[in-house]
């Protein structure tokens, strides 16, 4: 694992039988989905066996933020952050359509944007 200076450059995915390396600045978000994690780029959903709070050690946290127990934004991805009038945090990313909700613990993050 690398130490806290040693932070990842590229995770290996897998969609179907194929192997993909996806750069990390690629990535819009990432989603953990049972044993796996989703790796979301602009363009795919693919799937890597690490799960999140194991890849959440290895992550620039300048760049990648925990929104969710579940999930992990890019934040150079956020677009719009929205609040409802319950206080309820959102996000619109730049490359994907999805709106990614932020649980209270996490909203925090975005009150000064």
């Amino acid at each position: 694992m690398p130490s806290a200076g040693e932070r990842l450059k590229w995770i290996k995915t897998s969609l179907g039988d194929k192997l993909r390396l996806v750069a990390i600045e690629e990535i819009c978000y990432f989603q953990s989905a049972d044993k796996y994690t989703s790796v979301y780029t602009r363009d795919a959903q693919l799937l890597i066996r690490t799960p999140l709070k194991d890849l959440i050690k290895k992550l620039d946290p300048e760049q990648f933020w925990q929104i969710h127990r579940g999930t992990v934004v890019n934040a150079r991805q956020v677009l719009v952050v929205s609040t409802d009038a319950d206080g309820h945090v959102t996000l619109k990313l730049r490359d994907r359509p999805e709106v990614l909700p932020v649980s209270r613990s996490y909203a925090h993050l975005f009150k000064q944007m």
